[in-house]
């Protein structure tokens, strides 16, 4: 009998078969507080990217964990896109990810040990390119292949990135182009080209370590806020900024950087994921006039996508121009202004 693909391990390949963002908010809804300490700078409640835990007067705890199915077929790419996501969540909070343990749930009637084992080649490999040293890890049984890792770094307790940070005049700045989840969909359903999904996949494959550390050497009070573009799309994480901080974060659509092909491909390709993103989101407002893609584009499931920040305006081009030569395509995308009227979050104009 013929090998399954790695992809059909998964019920939906490229939406990391995660709670979607309405599902989420009715499990955590109540929950109790296990315990209050005063060293908590960042959790849950905000929505932000990490915890941070504050170790002494110069030094924190950034702690994360992230891992999904695959969404390409090749293990050794599966294993460096996961963990490239999961390493993203340190560098979105101004930190350095140092250790890693990784989690992996494997299917008894499959793949193959040597799959297995290219998949976790492929997470080592991109741990290795990131200097952050694996621990060690878990494995369980399931249906679904399934794999990341949980991050510890570190960050000084003055110079965090949180969702709260966003102030009013802030300019948006995107590091990665938009659209892996419809790429990755198209692909599975032979939609997209060769090279669409290879653009997609080099997406995927970089490291947020570049633009994270131009950004932390800007000056004190240039960086308001950050986020990593991941599950929840830039329509869901920046609704997580808005809510945090208490402003609308306004884009400007025809800026949005696209990976090729995938306006094109969007109206068929969204993932179910997008669809949930889309239905959650109801706080986001779009003005006339804007294309049916680039809506869709913004609730995107991202895998491995970029850092959305806020910065001082009279900080912005000095910060762009820095990550562009650092080799990061930022991008200004818009601007935060105050809560509207209309009670929207994200405003798509």
């Amino acid at each position: 009998m013929e090998a399954k693909r790695l992809t059909e391990y998964a019920d939906c390949a490229g939406c990391a078969s995660k709670l979607g963002p309405a599902e989420l908010d009715a499990v955590m809804a109540g929950l109790p507080f296990a315990h209050h300490d005063d060293r908590v700078l960042v959790d849950f409640r905000t929505a932000d990217d990490a915890g941070v835990y504050r170790w002494s007067d110069d030094s924190a705890l950034v702690q994360t964990v992230d891992f999904f199915t695959p969404m390409v077929d090749d293990p050794w790419v599966f294993g460096q896109v996961a963990a490239a996501n999961a390493l993203s969540d340190v560098y979105a909070m101004g930190g350095v990810p140092r250790t890693a343990l990784a989690i992996a749930a494997l299917p008894k009637d499959g793949p193959a040990p040597e799959v297995v084992r290219e998949i976790f080649r492929g997470g080592s490999d991109k741990l290795r390119e990131a200097g952050v040293a694996l621990l060690g890890g878990h494995t369980v049984t399931d249906p679904e292949v399934k794999f990341g890792y949980s991050v510890t770094g570190h960050v000084h307790p003055d110079r965090v990135w949180k969702n709260s940070g966003a102030r009013i005049g802030d300019v948006l700045v995107l590091t990665k182009p938009l659209g892996t989840g419809i790429i990755v969909r198209a692909t599975k359903f032979g939609r997209s080209t060769e090279s669409q999904l290879s653009s997609a996949l080099e997406s995927m494959l970089g490291l947020n370590s570049t633009a994270a550390e131009v950004a932390r050497n800007a000056e004190p009070g240039q960086i308001g806020a950050c986020t990593d573009v991941t599950g929840f799309g830039l329509a869901g994480h920046a609704t997580e900024i808005a809510l945090a901080s208490g402003h609308t974060l306004e884009f400007t659509v025809d800026a949005l950087p696209v990976l090729p092909g995938a306006l094109d491909l969007a109206i068929q390709n969204l993932p179910c994921g997008g669809r949930s993103n889309q239905r959650h989101y109801d706080r986001l407002k779009v003005e006339p006039g804007v294309r049916h893609e680039l809506f869709l584009l913004c609730c995107d499931p991202q895998t491995s996508g970029g850092l959305l920040f806020t910065i001082a305006p009279e900080a912005v081009d000095g910060f762009i121009a820095a990550q562009r030569a650092a080799g990061v395509p930022a991008t200004r995308v818009g601007e935060v202004v105050p809560r509207s009227a209309d009670g929207g979050l994200v405003r798509l104009r």
